[in-house]
C-alpha cells in the first residue's frame, strides 16, 4: 500500500469539452492533495482530447493523464473502465475521485471491482484524518485515511466511511458540492500520455445512433438566484407567483421533489438528495418544510430566505431570514415591492 501515492480525478469531457464537475474535484482532490503532500493528477479520457489539457492545468491539476484513442470517443463502460483501471494500476494513486454523474455512476463501480477496491458513492464531504475516527483498545489507528461521508438510509442519517486496507480510496462526487479553484491563465501540468491498447471485445457495446434531448431549460447550477417551491405551494398553476417573483429579480425557478413527484415541474428543477446541489447567491424556498433531503442540496447558498405557514417548519433552521404566512400573500406582495423599488432606481 505504500507504493500508492497522490491524489486522481476523473476529468469528464463529453463531446470534447470538460464538465463542471471535472473542475469541482480538481479543487477538491488539490485540498486533499495539499494534506498528504502529494500532487493532484487529472485522467483525461476521450479521442483528440489533448486540447483540453491547459484547461485542467488553468484549474489546479499537476499533472495530466492523457488516454487518447478512436475507441474512447464517446462514452462505453467497456473501454472507458479498461482506459481508468489501467491508469490506476499503472500510476497506482492512494486516491481516486470520480463525479457522481450519469456516466461517473456507472464507471466508478465498475472500476472499483476491477482494481479491487471499496467505493463510496454519492460524497458530500471528504476529509483526510484518522480511522477508527477514535481510539479503540487493541485495533490499530490508521492515519491519514480518506474520510468519505455521505448521506444514508433515505438522507435520515449521515455516514462516514473508510477503506483503510485497499487501495486506492475510491468515491463518486455529487456535482455541485465542492469547489473549484480559480483559473490561472498560463498554468501549466505535466503530461503524460498514457494507452494501454484498445481490442475490442464482445463487451463493447455498439452505438448506432445518438440523439440528443433539445432543452430550453436553464440548468438551476448556475443560477444566482433560485426561486424555489414546495408542496406548500399547492398546484402547478399556483407556481406562477414565483415565476413573476423570479422574472423581477432575474433568477430562476426550481423545487423540491414533492413537486416532481406530483408532476408540477420537470425534473431538471429538482434541488436536494436526488436532485441537484445548488449554490446561489440567494436561495427562496417557499412552501418547502425543509426536510433533510431538500437542505442537503441547498445548505451552502449564500443567503436563505424560507416562507412558510408553519412556523416549526425545519426550514427555518437553515434560513437566514424568515417568513411566517401565507405564501399566496406574502410572495405578490414582495414581487410588487421589489419591482417598486427598481422602478424608482
Amino acid at each position: 500500500m505504500k507504493n500508492y501515492k497522490g491524489v486522481f480525478v476523473f476529468a469528464q469531457q463529453v463531446d470534447n469539452k470538460l464538465s463542471g464537475i471535472s473542475f469541482e474535484l480538481i479543487g477538491e482532490g488539490k485540498r486533499l492533495a495539499d494534506k498528504l503532500n502529494e500532487k493532484v493528477t487529472a485522467v483525461l479520457i476521450g479521442s483528440d482530447v489533448k486540447g483540453l489539457v491547459d484547461e485542467l492545468a488553468e484549474y489546479g491539476a499537476d499533472r495530466v493523464i492523457v488516454v487518447d484513442d478512436p475507441e474512447l470517443k464517446e462514452y462505453r463502460t467497456e473501454p472507458y473502465a479498461h482506459a481508468l483501471a489501467s491508469v490506476i494500476n499503472e500510476y497506482k494513486p492512494e486516491i481516486v475521485l470520480v463525479g457522481a454523474t450519469a456516466i461517473g455512476r456507472d464507471l466508478g463501480p465498475t472500476v472499483s471491482a476491477r482494481v479491487a477496491t471499496g467505493l463510496t458513492a454519492d460524497c458530500t464531504l471528504l476529509e483526510i484524518g484518522d480511522f477508527p475516527l477514535v481510539a479503540l483498545p487493541n485495533q490499530e489507528q490508521k492515519h491519514n485515511q480518506l474520510l468519505m461521508t455521505r448521506p444514508a438510509f433515505g438522507g435520515n442519517t449521515i455516514a462516514t466511511i473508510a477503506c483503510p486496507d485497499n487501495r486506492p480510496q475510491m468515491a463518486t462526487v455529487r456535482p455541485g458540492v465542492m469547489q473549484k479553484l480559480d483559473r490561472v491563465a498560463g498554468k501549466k501540468a505535466e503530461v503524460i500520455e498514457y494507452n494501454p491498447g484498445f481490442t475490442p471485445n464482445n463487451k463493447y457495446v455498439e452505438i448506432l445512433e445518438i440523439s440528443k434531448a433539445v432543452s430550453d431549460i436553464k440548468d438551476i447550477m448556475d443560477a444566482k438566484i433560485l426561486v424555489s417551491g414546495g408542496r406548500g405551494v399547492g398546484s402547478a398553476e399556483n407556481f406562477k407567483l414565483l415565476d413573476d417573483l423570479a422574472e423581477v429579480l432575474g433568477g430562476q425557478v426550481s423545487c423540491s421533489r414533492a413537486v416532481v413527484d406530483s408532476g408540477w415541474k420537470p425534473k431538471e428543477l429538482q434541488v436536494g438528495q436526488t436532485g441537484k446541489t445548488v449554490r446561489p447567491q440567494v436561495y427562496f424556498a417557499i412552501g418547502i418544510s425543509g426536510a433533510i433531503q431538500h437542505v442537503a442540496g441547498m445548505e451552502e447558498s449564500d443567503i436563505i430566505i424560507a416562507i412558510n405557514k408553519d412556523e416549526d417548519a425545519p426550514i427555518f433552521d437553515v434560513a437566514d431570514y424568515g417568513v411566517v404566512g401565507d405564501l399566496n400573500k406574502i410572495v405578490p406582495a414582495l414581487t410588487e415591492a421589489i419591482k417598486a423599488e427598481l422602478a424608482n432606481k
